[in-house]
């Protein structure tokens, strides 16, 4: 009888599946799967799951052929030329300086969301490169650990619940919507209002200032059109765009 109990428990123990580490038992035992499956029709499924509102779709589309067109014919050989001819300890400062003109937006939107330590980290950073800096040539805010920090007034209109409404493309600027368009306009006129190194007036006089500016934002700028390698880099480039807007907003 003893015999018998041990070789019928013996069998039910050969019988009984060992959990895996996370509780399943052949988990892939009736998974099946479909050799006809086509990579591009499961990949346009997961993306109109992951949809993002876009009723200007077709607009946006032409409007971001144009920008990569842009960047093959203008933008990039005009950055390939800049970093050929300026050595690399300028083309640092010219960043820098225009970093630092843009924390006086991130300070206004800071104090506007209440978010006190990161309005007193950019005050800091602001007088530091500022002062010891030479007008924000070089950064030593960074080297003394005051972070940088990016809030623009679409993450204030955010912050007070607007909705991020059509998704658009912006002509050379690239990927945004309508809220954050709004926001860049008023960000713009805040930092031309807050002008304390009369760079607005100048650069509305010398369109170099602005060209300037734009060829540093490229150049610092690692995003290539085509990089994702695949046909639907569109729907890709939206959804990441929204979501990590959203991650702003929340942060």
């Amino acid at each position: 009888m003893l015999t018998l109990l041990l070789l019928f428990s013996g069998i039910a123990c050969a019988q009984t599946p060992i959990p895996d580490a996370d509780g399943f038992t052949y988990p892939l035992r009736n998974l099946k799967f479909n050799p006809g499956l086509d990579q591009r029709e499961f990949e346009r499924a997961t993306f109109d799951a992951l949809d993002i509102y876009d009723p200007w779709e077709s607009l946006n589309r032409r409007m971001y052929y144009f920008n990569y067109r842009l960047d093959q014919w203008v933008m990039l050989p005009v950055v390939r030329g800049y970093r050929y001819v300026t050595p690399r300890v300028v083309r640092t400062g010219v960043n820098n300086f225009f970093r630092n003109l843009g924390e006086i937006p991130t300070l206004f939107n800071s104090v506007a969301q209440f978010k006190g330590k990161r309005a007193m980290n950019t005050t800091a950073r602001l007088l530091f490169n500022t002062i010891i800096g030479v007008g924000g040539i070089w950064d030593p805010a960074t080297r003394m650990g005051l972070p940088r920090y990016n809030e623009d007034f679409g993450q204030t209109l955010g912050f007070y619940g607007v909705p991020h409404g059509p998704y658009l493309i912006l002509p050379a600027l690239g990927p945004s919507n309508l809220r954050d368009t709004a926001g860049q306009a008023m960000d713009f006129g805040v930092e031309r209002q807050v002008d304390y190194f009369s760079y607005a007036e100048a650069s509305g006089g010398e369109f170099g200032l602005t060209a300037l500016r734009l060829i540093g934002l490229r150049d610092s700028t690692s995003l290539r059109y085509g990089q994702l390698n695949s046909p639907f880099e569109y729907e890709k480039v939206r959804y990441v765009y929204t979501r990590a807007r959203e991650l702003q907003i929340a942060e």
